[in-house]
């Protein structure tokens, strides 16, 4: 059975960094190097939306709204998904959600952007 674990998420201020991380059991490691790894976030009121995507090194998009601030990447040995994000703001408040090949989803970590 796949399941998806982020962590990471809290409260920071304006222009801080927090790093999540998405855990990924049960994937073998086919899917995990191969298949689409994302994540998404959802504000309050809002739709989802992308934020980052990764298939390999040498592929990664991000957001708009993102773009330039976080990093998207991946530890195939660990089966972890990595989101840097930096510069953040309080826009950026929301909660975040990896995926796995559209179709593995975890149940989402809180990041809340406040002074």
């Amino acid at each position: 059975q796949v399941q998806l674990m982020e962590s990471g998420g809290g409260l920071v201020q304006p222009g801080g960094s927090l790093k999540l991380s998405c855990k990924m059991s049960g994937i073998i490691l086919s899917v995990f190097t191969g298949s689409r790894l994302a994540w998404y976030r959802q504000a309050s009121g809002k739709e989802r939306e992308l934020v980052a995507e990764i298939v390999s090194s040498d592929f990664t998009n991000y957001g708009d709204s993102v773009r330039g601030r976080f990093t998207v990447s991946k530890n195939n040995v660990r089966r972890t998904l990595y989101l840097q994000m930096d510069n953040l703001k309080p826009e950026d408040t929301a909660t975040y959600y990896c995926s796995a090949a559209d179709q593995y989803w975890g149940q989402g970590t809180q990041v809340t952007v406040s002074s």
